[in-house]
């Protein structure tokens, strides 16, 4: 039996026998002086419930992979300066502002069905990073775990790894079970580096998953940590046996994950700002991609003219790139340009016909170049012919479409 198949097993065997738990832990317990003492938890009473609190605090001296956390602070001060318009961006905020966060639920569906029974955050302090996981000891008490949670609050900007599309919506459905008796969720502004890190690195690593960007991008290697799948099975034998022994590696796990987050958001945030000197040209193509998929099209146009200079590979989608840019700024002489330059000099059957199009389209429309137009419309239909095999994104119906029409304004103009 698969390693897999085995896993299922025991975590259906376990989810049974937890149904069947009623915990005897609560604050009175002996066990409470060791949660103090040994493992930093305190215990948070309300409304006949309670939850456990655990504090790690950080000095910002403190290294995390290839960065120092106070080069954090650093970065949201370069973010101020910077004129650069990104949805990574922290302009106007203050370090403390941004709340990195990550939970722990008993399993990776939505709905009401999945819960969450660890909550975790990191904010900055002016000399220290305090991060704080909230526990849920057992099913019935998340009262009191959303209540010592947002009271706690006082952040603007969520800053998670595929938060937007799991996370904070899990917390939402949770909250919506309970609403009436704890505070209203704040609305938070949201960096999801998930996104962020799919854009940059999808094409150089094997999967975007926060640990291997932890490996292969940050320098954070993981010791005896936990994996992520069986924190669930971890979590229903802590219910039942309430040892806080049970549930550290899984603790442990989640103060990782949001201390990489830190980090993460120093890196992406380090590349954006430095384009030209912090980039290898993967990232420096596709960060100049992002800037013009946002909007910030000076922004773009002055990534996508330094990475021309570099002459790689993707140099030719970079030039008809920012020749669009050109085009759209209704500069048409830099544009016609770039244009010929990637007709002469490109191999990219793709770009030189995108680039052919763009050509007809100018001598035909601006210029009123007829003879132009129906060469450059020839060229492409040639091209079609010689790669029959190939897919295009410009297909021949159109090509042929823009011949007839551009024969029939010869026809007309022409003498008698």
């Amino acid at each position: 039996m698969s390693l897999k198949n085995k896993l299922n097993r025991l975590k259906k065997h376990v989810i049974r026998e937890e149904k069947e738990v009623v915990s005897q832990f609560t604050p009175q317990d002996p066990l409470l002086k060791l949660w103090e003492e040994e493992y930093h938890t305190s215990v948070y009473s309300y409304d006949g419930q309670y939850c456990l609190i655990r504090e790690i605090v950080y000095p910002l001296d403190y290294q995390h992979g290839h960065y120092k956390l106070g080069e954090f602070k650093e970065v949201v001060a370069k973010w101020n300066k910077s004129e650069l318009h990104h949805p990574l961006s922290s302009k106007n905020h203050q370090p403390s502002d941004l709340f990195f966060f990550d939970t722990e639920t008993t399993g990776l569906g939505g709905g009401t069905g999945n819960t969450i029974f660890l909550l975790g955050q990191a904010q900055f302090l002016d000399d220290r990073v305090i991060v704080k996981q909230y526990l849920l000891p057992k099913p019935g008490n998340e009262v009191a775990l959303y209540q010592s949670f947002l009271e706690g609050i006082n952040s603007t900007t969520l800053v998670t790894y595929n938060g937007k599309a799991f996370d904070w919506p899990q917390v939402k459905t949770r909250h919506t079970l309970i609403r009436e008796q704890v505070p209203s969720l704040p609305p938070f502004g949201h960096f999801d580096l998930f996104h962020a890190a799919r854009r940059l690195w999808k094409k150089d690593l094997e999967s975007v998953r926060l640990s291997k960007v932890e490996s292969e991008i940050l320098g954070i290697h993981r010791e005896n940590d936990i994996p992520g799948f069986l924190a669930p099975m971890i979590y229903f034998e802590f219910v039942k046996q309430q040892q806080p022994e049970i549930i550290m590696g899984v603790l442990k796990h989640n103060e990782i994950d949001v201390l990489s987050l830190i980090t993460l958001y120093i890196h992406l945030s380090t590349k954006l700002l430095n384009i030209n000197s912090e980039t290898n040209n993967t990232e420096h193509f596709e960060i100049a991609r992002w800037l013009e998929y946002v909007g910030d099209n000076e922004s773009a146009l002055h990534a996508y003219s330094s990475f021309v200079k570099k002459r790689t590979s993707q140099g030719p989608e970079a030039k008809f790139a920012l020749s669009l840019l050109y085009k759209k700024q209704k500069d048409l002489k830099l544009a016609l340009i770039l244009w010929e330059e990637i007709i002469k000099d490109s191999t990219k059957i793709e770009i030189v016909l995108k680039t052919l199009m763009e050509l007809a389209k100018f001598y035909e429309h601006k210029e009123k170049n007829l003879v132009k137009a129906l060469e450059y419309t020839e060229m492409m239909s040639q091209i079609l012919i010689e790669n029959g095999e190939l897919k295009f994104t410009i297909e021949n119906d159109e090509i042929e479409k823009r011949k007839e029409r551009i024969k029939r304004k010869m026809i007309k103009i022409l003498p008698g």
